[in-house]
């Protein structure tokens, strides 16, 4: 499957700082807003997390690379795969990318790992989130 287009936007003058770009915590922003939106395709829906099996994703390493700047007026999308999934982790692909020109102007990888949230450890992805994941994962991606 394509990867999932997990947020749009248009950049505000107030997310760009006095260098006249995007601050660079916008663009982490938008991929956490994306992280949450892959994951209520999931099955992890904010109802899920708050009273039913309160588990989410959390990001315990991104690597990160900015490639073009984006400036006021940029609308914007992110688009979202999964590179790997293992037991209890998956690696997210976040593309932020311009729309006017489909330039990418930041790709990060997050690994994520599932958090119960009452305990606050990582624990066995469920099954079922497991089977929803799968459609959003690169072709090449093996398991972790």
């Amino acid at each position: 499957m394509t990867a999932m287009i997990s947020f749009r936007s248009v950049v505000d003058p107030s997310d760009c700082d006095f260098l006249g770009h995007m601050n660079v915590s916008k663009y982490f922003a938008a991929c956490s807003d994306g992280v949450f939106a892959i994951q209520a395709e999931m099955g992890l829906t904010v109802s899920d997390m708050r009273s039913g099996r309160k588990l989410s994703f959390a990001v315990v390493h991104a690597e990160s690379d900015f490639r073009s700047e984006l400036s006021s007026g940029d609308a914007i999308r992110l688009e979202t795969s999964i590179v790997a999934m293992g037991t209890k982790s998956i690696t997210f692909r976040h593309r932020l990318i311009r729309s006017e020109d489909d330039a990418i102007a930041f790709e990060t990888l997050f690994k994520c790992v599932m958090l119960n949230l009452e305990t606050r450890r990582a624990t066995d992805i469920p099954d079922d989130v497991r089977q929803r994941a799968s459609a959003w994962l690169e072709n090449d991606a093996d398991s972790a």
